[in-house]
């Protein structure tokens, strides 16, 4: 279901772009985005899973565009931006979500590893905020708060045994986000991170089968012994990530800039 523009004039409208939205976080993001009020952009590098959101969140009486593409190139960006633009007028929030893992010993990472990686991981979060502040620019919002929001991890805070490639990535995102910060604050744009722990999605789901082949033992086995280190006694689910996120995307989260925040029930504390 869409209106065009004119049908948004009279409230305050406000638009993000969710990247990796087709599953697990990212869909539960920009899900909640909308239960929030924004209109929103479904980024995916699957279109199908893409359209499934979007169709589904607009026959229940939002507003989403679905967009395939790969955040890895930086054209796929400005095109996740003029989808919403195009579509909604503006753009208020970039959530660059979409992320990959690798699970290997340090001895075994190849160039191939890490150019795949760091390109999804850390360029994909470098070319989302260079979209979203050039759009960001264009509009005409005196003093109004614009959000470009980061997925780093707990791995960005702590390195973990077979993570190094994956780590490495998370910590850089909580640099760009610090750096990102300090250049547009002044420019009523901020830039945090939220920080997921033991997440209950498909990538951990494929976490546990990598460990399992590198280190043996069962499936579930490693699930297990990482949910077991969490203090709040479970492991996390999209939601809960999503609900950091909303408060991050809202109002009351204006004055945050440049943190990188562990939403992780208590599995690491700093």
């Amino acid at each position: 279901m869409y209106f065009g523009k004119e049908a948004f004039a009279m409230r305050e409208q406000r638009v993000a772009v969710v990247t990796g939205a087709g599953q697990g976080i990212g869909e539960a993001i920009v899900r909640q985005l909308s239960a929030d009020g924004y209109d929103v952009v479904v980024a995916d590098l699957n279109g199908e899973n893409a359209n499934k959101v979007a169709d589904d969140l607009n026959k229940t009486g939002h507003n989403a565009v679905a967009v395939e593409g790969n955040v890895a190139n930086k054209a796929d960006h400005e095109k996740f931006v003029q989808a919403a633009v195009e579509h909604f007028g503006r753009l208020d929030t970039y959530v660059n979500n979409a992320g990959i893992m690798i699970v290997k010993p340090v001895m075994d990472i190849n160039e191939d590893d890490l150019e795949k990686i760091y390109k999804v991981n850390v360029f994909g979060d470098v070319w989302g905020i260079q979209a979203a502040v050039t759009q960001f620019k264009k509009q005409n919002d005196g003093d109004k708060v614009r959000k470009i929001i980061n997925a780093s991890s707990v791995a960005g805070h702590f390195g973990d045994a077979l993570m190094a490639a994956y780590g490495s990535t998370k910590f850089a995102v909580r640099g760009l986000t610090q750096v990102a910060a300090q250049e547009f604050g002044k420019q009523h744009i901020t830039v945090n991170a939220y920080c997921p722990g033991i997440v209950d999605t498909p990538m951990w789901k494929q976490i546990d089968s990598d460990m399992v082949k590198l280190m043996g033992g069962q499936p579930g086995d490693y699930w297990k012994k990482f949910s077991s280190s969490i203090s709040v006694g479970k492991p996390e689910t999209p939601q809960e990530v999503a609900d950091f996120v909303s408060y991050l995307a809202s109002p009351k989260a204006d004055y945050m800039n440049g943190q990188a925040v562990q939403i992780d029930g208590g599995m690491r504390m700093i």
